[in-house]
């Protein structure tokens, strides 16, 4: 999901948080799962590092790509609600 997409849904949750129908997103709330996060990505690493089998390599780089995408998001989403 691109950024242009990630802003669409900051205005659509915005307009549903003055409508009184969305919880304010709260900032300990996103840097909870960013520490999950980037411990996720951090053993995934590890892991990448370890790894003989050249398939399963392929596939932790993939996993831990996301998992650095999923971190961009959330730094973006908490500079958004900050």
């Amino acid at each position: 999901m691109g950024l242009k997409k990630l802003a669409e849904k900051m205005v659509e949750y915005n307009l549903r948080l003055e409508a009184g129908k969305a919880e304010k997103i709260k900032s300990s709330h996103v840097q909870k799962v960013l520490k999950k996060l980037r411990k996720k990505a951090a053993g995934l690493e590890a892991e990448i590092h370890m790894e003989k089998n050249s398939d399963r390599k392929a596939r932790l780089v993939r996993k831990l790509g996301t998992a650095h995408e999923s971190v961009k998001r959330a730094e973006w989403l908490l500079r958004e609600i900050d």
